[in-house]
């Protein structure tokens, strides 16, 4: 995590409609390294115990994370360190490996599309024209509503890691959902993607009808993204998300570029019989615009991990308010 003004952290269904101890590392392709203050393991360091069959407790991890416990042991000696510093400003030093550490103890594979998801209703409201909707937490406010059927789990599953982090310090659902939403690529072996913190929750619901519908043709699509500031390359590219959960493409369980290389063959029925994926899916196939970028990330898997990594980073920025203190 970039020790700056404003906090950073690296971390590693349909969307928009080795294993280390210190949990500095993750097994996999996906590995996270957390840049916070206080001692921490090697890049290097290896672990025996996959995290998700380790006893944890709500917050601080497995009993034997050692490297955890001295960045928490250094946060509870700076008043004692540092006299004139203010602690409720000091702590935010530690935000990343704090909220990392919470979602890590909820998040699984199989639950990492739903809360992938989650990310994209909650940005995906935002409104370049009015500068309405975007990441604002407001999401917990709109699970009732018919194009978030399916978010009351993953909004449950995020609540439970909120529950404990909110213990040593206040998470905004903002900066929660985001950072889920990283975490959750990174432990399918996708890109690791750092996260800005210090978003500021809505406390309302933001205007029904912004998220694109399911069925939209690729004109209607490209002007939906186009209304939430996102190029065409963009929308192709967040449209890669799909590439995790049960719509079809490849494995369930593993972020990469199997997405674009099935929009490439002829559809086919899943062994359920239900089509592959949803009708926005294949629309981007009937753009040459679309297209074009499709066949560079069936190509290029490290192509699509960098500009996946950025668009990300854009769609959890877009209509966030930010902390000024």
């Amino acid at each position: 995590m970039e020790l700056t003004n404003i906090p950073h952290l690296a971390s590693s269904s349909s969307f928009f409609f080795s294993s280390c101890t210190c949990r500095g590392r993750r097994t996999g392709t996906g590995a996270i390294t957390v840049f916070a203050a206080g001692s921490r393991c090697s890049a290097d360091s290896a672990c025996s115990e996959p995290i998700e069959q380790q006893n944890v407790d709500p917050l601080s991890g497995p009993a034997n994370t050692h490297c955890y416990r001295r960045d928490f042991a250094a946060v509870a000696l700076l008043p004692f360190l540092l006299p004139n510093v203010d602690m409720a400003s000091a702590a935010e030093l530690y935000d990343g490996s704090i909220i990392q550490n919470g979602v890590r103890n909820v998040l699984t594979k199989v639950k990492a599309a739903g809360v992938l998801r989650l990310v994209f209703h909650d940005a995906g409201t935002f409104d370049v024209g009015d500068k309405s909707g975007g990441m604002n937490g407001s999401i917990i406010y709109e699970v009732d509503r018919p194009e978030n059927t399916g978010l009351s789990k993953p909004l449950k599953i995020l609540r439970k890691a909120k529950e404990g982090i909110d213990q040593v310090q206040q998470v905004s659902w903002a900066d929660l959902i985001a950072v889920a939403g990283a975490e959750a690529v990174a432990l399918c072996g996708g890109p690791e993607i750092p996260v800005r913190l210090g978003r500021l929750d809505s406390s309302t619901a933001d205007p029904a009808g912004k998220l694109p519908e399911e069925t939209l043709d690729i004109v209607a699509l490209k002007t939906s993204f186009s209304k939430k500031g996102f190029s065409v390359q963009e929308m192709v590219v967040l449209s890669g998300a799909h590439t995790i959960g049960g719509k079809g493409f490849g494995n369930p369980n593993a972020f990469d570029n199997t997405y674009f290389k099935i929009l490439l063959e002829k559809p086919q029925p899943t062994s359920s019989g239900m089509p592959i994926g949803l009708p926005t899916d294949w629309a981007l196939t009937k753009d040459d615009e679309c297209l074009r970028w499709i066949n560079i990330y069936a190509e290029d898997q490290d192509k699509f991990f960098a500009d996946f990594r950025d668009a990300y980073t854009k769609l959890v920025n877009s209509g966030a308010s930010w902390r000024t203190a």
